[in-house]
């Protein structure tokens, strides 16, 4: 299928389906329509990308070659079933549902992952983001395979049970791992120095990783099983028990994993 004359309809406006969005466009796809709950945020990514807004699922376009379902993971299920639209391929952009989501509803189906994380304000380079591919036959499959193909070097074939361990992982990769940043930032407070001290740490620690496995760059007072610094990091968490106690339980976990407790 010449990718230029695909006709697109993306159902939701929000992080990943503004990137999604934006890139397809960029390609050359025509993204006809783009739905929202709320109409201003369809009004905001279709004024982008040439397209039509609605907040109607009973008013999407009915003959589209590809219907995108880039929305809440809770809300896949529903909308769904609302959209009545078997013409054209139906895909979710989630990790962790399975295609099967899809089965008796719609005749060629799949799903179209990518691994990364998304805001609307932030541009990514999709080029280099790993997306993985699942289809409910061999057709469906190699259309999907040939448009992800135009905007990213990094497809994967996987099967929903391998994409939800793989979302798993990302979310201890990616999710925890800011999260941990959130809580140095606000620790940090308490010396009037900016986060951004922090950043060219936060480089390197993702720079080993290119060449040295997650044990193999693990450094800091659990792995050394540092008591010292270890107890006296604890007493300055004592106003945050919360912290304080992953923290502990952190450390413990690090000292398990490396076997170095006792040493």
């Amino acid at each position: 299928m010449p990718h230029k004359n695909q006709h697109i309809v993306l159902i939701g406006a929000g992080n990943l389906a503004t990137q999604l969005g934006l890139a397809l466009y960029e390609q050359g796809y025509s993204i006809v329509q783009v739905y929202s709950r709320t109409i201003a945020a369809a009004q905001t990514l279709a004024s982008q990308i040439k397209a039509t807004a609605t907040d109607n699922l009973a008013q999407l376009m009915p003959t589209a070659n590809l219907y995108i379902y880039a929305i809440k993971d809770d809300a896949l299920p529903e909308v769904i079933n609302k959209v009545t639209i078997d013409y054209g391929i139906h895909v979710h952009t989630s990790g962790s549902v399975p295609m099967a989501v899809f089965e008796k509803k719609r005749t060629n189906f799949g799903v179209f992952y990518p691994l990364q994380t998304f805001k609307k304000e932030k541009r990514v380079d999709f080029q280099q983001i790993p997306i993985f591919l699942e289809a409910s036959n061999k057709q469906t499959f190699d259309n999907l395979n040939d448009i992800t193909k135009t905007i990213s070097e990094n497809v994967h074939n996987s099967t929903s049970e391998d994409r939800q361990t793989l979302h798993l992982s990302a979310v201890f990769a990616c999710n925890f791992t800011n999260h941990f940043y959130a809580i140095a930032g606000e620790v940090l407070k308490s010396t009037n120095l900016p986060f951004a001290v922090l950043l060219p740490l936060i480089r390197e620690g993702v720079n080993k990783l290119e060449t040295l496995t997650p044990k193999e760059a693990q450094t800091g007072p659990a792995v050394r099983n540092d008591q010292n610094i270890i107890n006296n990091h604890l007493k300055l968490l004592k106003a945050y028990p919360e912290w304080q106690e992953i923290y502990q339980q952190i450390t413990k976990n690090i000292q398990n994993y490396h076997n170095t407790k006792n040493e």
